[in-house]
């Protein structure tokens, strides 16, 4: 059994043995029927999310705590579990075609949406060809292959798309299926859930959403049934902004979850409160690389990497709780996951970091400062307005850069100013930015797709001609394997050209009281199991 703090004293050491850290791990499943936990079936299990939950349309909703909240009623054609293999859930078996440009799913018998409706394989069709349609703007258009279509006969679903793709059935299958009635008219989705989850949304009340467990319910991952031990009758969702009241309800038995982190984090590890977690690359920099900006000369990016005390920026930027990042792709399902780095992260070096900057142009003056014709070497650093640590790190980059001669803006961003500065202006040279993110697939829509200006999402304006082509040859793979193996070599280019710098991690922990799951990306609701 790993407890909570040998899991973080591993994954502090850069010993990360799962894709995602577990209070608890053993060779029982939580829905092994034979497994002696202590489980209490009943009651109601309260999660508190943050911030405000905006729209709960499981087809466009995009913010992290909309998605948590969607995940409780809706269910895909695969499960992922917190190792990162795959499992049937509304599938019953799957097979890629030789080609890689089609995916042939066999569905489960049975399977029922929330207003009775049937699961089969039309309307599972009808659930992949909406969001293949760019019509309907939903928030897996821009990963879904060109040309992609689905047609289903009874328990049968067909899938094919223009081009070769061995990830065909990863994608497809992380789909989120929706009622037929809910792909009609999705405004009534926001009050009552339509998916084939275990639990169904019955009420919405300002910032707290109610959720039944159906007693129908027969096609969960690993046998799970309505009549598993441990379950809960019910689900409470309230949204609990602030930290240290999430902390409280958690340790007066009011909550069930809670992220919770900072000095209550502190408060209950001191307490004994175990935790589930995900990676969260919190320490990550990328850059700006459009002409107009001194990041788009490699040399300067090099520089800026090299010319900062790394160990103590890790320490300040993680609040003292860092770990290594061993791999660009931190969330479920974790495609083509590294958990050994296949890239040599750069070691700091203040003075070869002075000499790049001077084979870049930009020398010293008389006032200790760099220029170059004429300009001052200045640069635009962002970081998370909400986050202390990310502050007080930036502040010490920014120290280390003035004995460079750099001058350093900082500037928090909010939500609203994330947006603007990333996606409309470009007014930032780099800072702590994060992409978090489950394939290469969607990395390269960041690192290798058009530009916003064009509509894309590579924020950074990269433009690499050697990634570019690794990322062709990926896509054209025979198998996941091989694609995997070109995306390793991209994933390398990516750092060793100096388009991003994975400083540090951290884990963001998900507290329990009375309860155990898991958690890929959010908790997942087959595996929450009661324990008082």
């Amino acid at each position: 059994m790993i407890t909570r703090r040998k899991a973080v004293t591993m994954a502090a050491a850069g010993m990360i043995g799962a894709l995602v850290l577990t209070a608890c791990s053993g060779g029982d499943s939580p829905n092994d029927p034979g497994n002696d936990a202590g489980y209490v079936s009943g009651g109601t299990f309260r999660h508190a999310v943050f911030p405000e939950v905006g729209s709960i349309n499981p087809m466009t909703a995009a913010q992290p705590q909309e998605i948590q909240v969607i995940t409780y009623a809706y269910e895909s054609l695969l499960y992922t579990d917190g190792e990162g293999e795959q499992l049937p859930w509304l599938a019953e078996s799957w097979e890629l075609g030789d080609e890689g440009t089609s995916v042939t799913f066999q569905l489960k018998d049975g399977v029922t949406f929330h207003d009775g409706s049937a699961f089969d394989a039309s309307v599972a069709a009808e659930n992949i060809n909406y969001h293949a349609n760019p019509d309907n703007a939903t928030t897996l258009g821009d990963v879904l292959p060109a040309g992609l279509e689905a047609s289903g006969d009874g328990l049968t679903l067909e899938v094919t798309t223009d081009v070769a793709d061995p990830f065909l059935a990863n994608i497809v299958g992380s789909i989120r299926m929706v009622g037929a009635a809910g792909l009609s008219d999705p405004a009534p989705l926001e009050t009552a859930s339509n998916g084939t989850g275990l639990y169904a949304l019955t009420s919405v009340q300002a910032d707290r959403y109610m959720f039944e467990r159906r007693d129908d319910y027969t096609w969960g991952p690993d046998g799970l049934t309505s009549e598993t031990e441990g379950l809960p009758d019910a689900l409470e969702i309230s949204v609990v902004t602030d930290t240290s009241t999430r902390a409280n309800l958690l340790i007066s038995g009011d909550l069930n979850a809670a992220a919770v982190e900072g000095p209550d984090q502190d408060r209950l590890d001191g307490a004994g409160y175990e935790f589930v977690g995900t990676i969260n690359p919190i320490g990550q920099m990328l850059f700006n690389e459009r002409e107009d900006r001194p990041t788009h000369d490699p040399l300067v990016r090099e520089a800026l990497i090299l010319g900062f005390n790394h160990e103590d920026a890790r320490e300040v930027v993680t609040g003292g709780r860092p770990i290594d990042l061993t791999s660009w792709i931190t969330e479920a399902p974790f495609t083509c996951f590294n958990e050994e780095p296949v890239w040599e992260r750069p070691s700091a070096d203040p003075a070869r970091a002075a000499e790049l900057l001077d084979e870049a142009g930009w020398t010293e003056g008389s006032d200790g400062m760099r220029s170059k014709d004429g300009e001052q070497l200045s640069i635009n650093f962002i970081y998370d307005a909400t986050s202390a640590a990310h502050a007080s790190a930036a502040e010490l980059v920014a120290e280390d850069w003035a004995e460079l001669g750099i001058v350093t803006n900082l500037i928090a961003m909010d939500g609203a100013a994330w947006s603007e500065y990333l996606y409309e202006t470009f007014d930032y040279d780099t800072g702590w930015i994060q992409i978090g993110v489950g394939s290469p697939v969607t990395q390269n829509l960041f690192y290798g797709g058009a530009w916003p200006e064009e509509g894309g999402l590579n924020f950074m304006g990269v433009r690499d001609e050697e990634y570019l082509a690794l990322a062709e040859q990926a896509g054209a793979a025979a198998d996941a394997e091989e694609a995997c193996g070109y995306w390793e070599q991209a994933e390398k280019l990516v750092v060793e050209n100096f388009h991003t710098f994975l400083l540090a991690g951290t884990i963001r922990p998900t507290y329990m009281s009375g309860t155990t799951f898991e958690i890929t990306d959010y908790i997942q609701p087959v595996t929450i199991r009661m324990t008082e």
